[in-house]
C-alpha cells in the first residue's frame, strides 16, 4: 500500500467507525475533518485573515463606506450639514431676495436622493461580503467542532480499551491470587 493511500484508508476507517457512513459518501467538509483526524493534524486556522487577504480594493472600500455610513460621526456630520443648509437658505431668504435653494429645498432633496442611491448598493455589497465571511466562519466552526467531537470519541474508545485491559489484568491477578490461596490452604491442611 502506498503512503499516500494510508491516510485515506485511515480516514475511511474513522468515518465508518465514528460517523457510521463510508468516507466517499461524506460531504466535502466532513471528509476534510476525517482526513485531518486520520493524519493527526490540526484544522484550526485564522479564517478572518484568509478572507481579508482575498478581498479586493472595491470590497475594502465598500466596507469602509458602510462602516462610516453606519457611525455616529456620519449621523452628526449629516445633521450638521442639514442644519447649515437650512440656516443658510433661511438667512438668505430673510436678508436677501435671491436664494440658491429656496424653501422646499429641492436641491437638498436631489442631493439626499443621490446620496441614498449611491450609499444603498455600497452598503448591500458590504453586507453580502459580511454574509459570505459569516458563512465561511460557520463552515470552519463546523469543521473544528466535528473534529473535536471525533477526537473525543477516539479518546473514549482508547479509555474503554485501557479499562478493558486493566480488567483483564485484574481478573488474571485475582485468579492467580485465588490459586495461590488454594495452594496455601492445601499445604496448611496437609501439614
Amino acid at each position: 500500500m502506498t503512503p499516500s493511500s494510508d491516510p485515506l484508508r485511515r480516514a475511511d476507517e474513522l468515518a465508518s467507525k465514528l460517523i457510521g457512513v463510508p468516507y466517499a459518501s461524506l460531504d466535502e467538509h466532513t471528509q476534510r475533518v476525517a482526513r485531518h483526524v486520520a493524519g493527526r493534524r490540526h484544522i484550526a486556522r485564522n479564517v478572518a485573515q484568509e478572507f481579508g487577504a482575498k478581498s479586493t480594493r472595491g470590497a475594502r472600500a465598500a466596507d469602509a463606506v458602510a462602516r462610516f455610513g453606519g457611525s455616529w460621526v456620519f449621523i452628526a456630520l449629516f445633521a450638521l450639514i442639514m442644519v447649515v443648509w437650512v440656516v443658510l437658505n433661511s438667512w438668505v431668504l430673510v436678508g436677501h431676495d435671491a436664494s440658491f435653494d429656496p424653501y422646499p429645498y429641492i436641491l437638498l432633496n436631489l442631493f439626499l436622493s443621490m446620496l441614498a442611491a449611491i450609499q444603498a448598493p455600497i452598503i448591500l455589497m458590504s453586507q453580502n461580503r459580511q454574509a459570505e465571511k459569516d458563512r465561511v466562519n460557520a463552515e470552519h466552526d463546523y469543521e473544528v467542532n466535528l473534529k473535536a467531537e471525533l477526537e473525543i470519541m477516539l479518546l473514549h474508545d482508547k479509555l474503554d480499551q485501557l479499562r478493558e485491559g486493566q480488567w483483564r489484568e485484574l481478573l488474571a491477578m485475582q485468579s492467580q491470587q485465588l490459586k495461590l490461596l488454594q495452594d496455601l490452604l492445601r499445604a496448611n491442611s496437609v501439614g
